[in-house]
């Protein structure tokens, strides 16, 4: 069996075996994952659950930078932005097949902000230290023009290069699932957790979940429970405590994709003050360019939630104010939003619901009196650093054997000492690091598994690459694959919708799934798809 295998059946066994957990975490984004591979990695018996597959919520639908903030610093926030440059750092170390430095500019149209950006940057890079990922210089109009040939000049000054990173966000959260198996943890995706276990004097000992493949319902006991669910933290704090107050608000982030003949630059570009003060991003993206974000308060948090038409149009607008080729919204190829879990405390009104730009993106640890922990806010670049200090507080709480944090040195899933001799020269590829050996040889083992689920698209979106995801990477319905393995759903809708038939094809023999099965599959997941395909005739 190969390392780091995810293995459905084989950790049903283990779950049916354990008497009980040292930690259980509910939720299966950066938060949940990175509390899970912190807590094995320090040798505590760890099984994490979520409800859905992993990162499918807001850890799936980030704008794709491993960064400190550029806004955050304009904001004051030192502290958040030098915790996240430091952690900036530790994630290119570790994984570098899906981490990369990444060059930035920002164009300056008028010399008085040209100057406070330059300052901000300097700082920003003086922050970065030692883990600094290259020196910020200014360009002058022409460099900027060269380098961006579609952007409007007319009343451009010049423009400040920096450099932050990129990486693929829910490819990092399935290698962080494979990393914390290799240390003995536990996962489920497609596990949902009903209600909390308590012991007479209401503390909690555990949870009571179902398989929602098998509807199959389990007791797991634990020494300790964290509340990983982002968004959905609310949900679980009123298991706890029924008449819990609220303290997550939703801030939705839409970020549309188009063909990069929009934005034929390798460098991505940063507006910092858009026309509501947002800050707007245009980053290549796997031969594509992703264009966003945007910052709109919500009520309530949905598992799949859908761009506003106001959202697009700002995007769309902001983009077109800068770049020569007019944007419309059937050139969009695919539009996505994710969910911010902002935190409020419970007994603070005075928050203005239109500006969810000035609530913090700091994390916040939560302890009930029943012993629960909840973890709230925070980002994808100090998801290490948030699970540290989670592991922490359930070490106390849990009274657990006291054991440092082990995870800033260590490698990631897919970037051993191995990846270097493995790595492609086809960046296509290099997202699966070392992994790619094991899916080619598939193919040399099977030659047909080489065809391309897209014909034009030769030597990507093969067919052993279904087979790995599912022998591999528990992925178990086409959206799995298609959204968060291959990425196609956020990158062309269309393209997604055309390859579902095979694609489920592919996963019922894997999954021994009969025809019911994969017509199923193919209906649910062409309706969601219509939700990202923006074209509307």
């Amino acid at each position: 069996m190969m390392k780091g295998f995810l293995n459905r059946d084989r950790f049903l066994d283990i779950l049916r075996n354990v008497n009980i957990w040292d930690v259980i975490i509910i939720g299966g984004g950066a938060t949940g994952l990175g509390i899970a591979l912190d807590s094995s990695s320090r040798g505590y018996k760890t099984l994490l659950l979520e409800q859905s597959d992993f990162s499918k919520a807001t850890s799936s639908r980030s704008t794709k930078l491993v960064h400190g903030g550029i806004r955050y610093l304009a904001q004051g926030n030192i502290r958040l932005v030098y915790e996240a440059l430091r952690e900036r750092g530790f994630l290119l170390k570790n994984a570098p097949h899906l981490v990369k430095k990444q060059k930035f500019i920002i164009p300056v149209f008028n010399w008085r902000m040209g100057i406070m950006y330059w300052t901000g940057l300097k700082l920003y890079e003086w922050l970065s230290g030692s883990l600094s990922f290259g020196k910020s210089r200014f360009l002058s109009k022409y460099e900027i023009v060269k380098i961006f040939p579609e952007i409007k000049s007319k009343e451009l000054k010049g423009g400040i290069l920096y450099y932050d990173g990129q990486f693929d966000d829910s490819r990092l959260a399935i290698n962080l699932a494979q990393t914390c198996v290799q240390k003995g943890g536990i996962l489920f995706n497609y596990f949902q957790v009903k209600s909390l276990l308590k012991k007479v004097e209401n503390k909690i000992s555990g949870v009571v979940a179902c398989d929602l493949e098998t509807k199959k319902e389990y007791s797991i006991y634990s020494k300790i429970v964290i509340n990983a669910t982002g968004v959905f933290s609310d949900s679980i704090l009123r298991m706890d405590e029924s008449a819990c107050p609220v303290f997550i608000k939703p801030s939705q982030g839409t970020h549309i994709v188009l063909d990069k003949s929009f934005f034929s630059s390798s460098n991505a570009i940063v507006i910092p003050k858009t026309q509501d003060g947002r800050v707007l991003f245009c980053v290549p993206w796997y031969d594509h360019v992703l264009v966003g974000t945007t910052d709109t308060f919500l009520e309530k948090s949905v598992l799949e939630p859908k761009p506003l038409e106001e959202e697009i149009d700002f995007i769309l607008q902001t983009f077109n104010k800068y770049f020569v080729l007019h944007t419309k919204k059937s050139d969009i190829l695919s539009a996505f939003s994710g969910l911010r879990p902002l935190f409020i405390p419970h007994n603070s009104c005075s928050y203005d619901p239109t500006k969810t730009k000035d609530i913090s993106r700091s994390h916040k640890l939560m302890i009930s009196s029943s012993g629960l922990i909840t973890i709230i806010g925070g980002k994808w670049t100090t998801y290490r650093k948030m699970a540290e200090d989670t592991v922490n507080k359930a070490i106390e709480i849990g009274k657990l054997n006291k054991r440092p944090s082990v995870t800033k040195d260590l490698k990631i899933y897919g970037s051993h000492s191995s990846y270097s001799s493995y790595k492609s020269k086809n960046h296509y590829w290099n997202k699966y690091g070392e992994d790619e050996y094991h899916i080619k040889k598939l193919i040399e083992e099977n030659p047909l598994l080489g065809v391309s689920l897209i014909p034009q698209d030769f030597y990507y979106y093969t067919e052993a690459e279904v087979v790995w995801m599912v022998r591999n990477e528990m992925a178990r319905t086409i959206e799995d694959v298609l959204a968060r393995r291959f990425r196609l759903l956020f990158l062309n809708a269309k393209k997604a919708i055309d390859i579902a038939p095979r694609v489920a094809a592919l996963m019922a023999k894997e999954l021994s799934r009969d025809k019911k099965w994969e017509q199923s599959q193919v209906a649910d997941f062409k309706k969601l798809a219509m939700r990202y395909y923006y074209p509307v005739v």
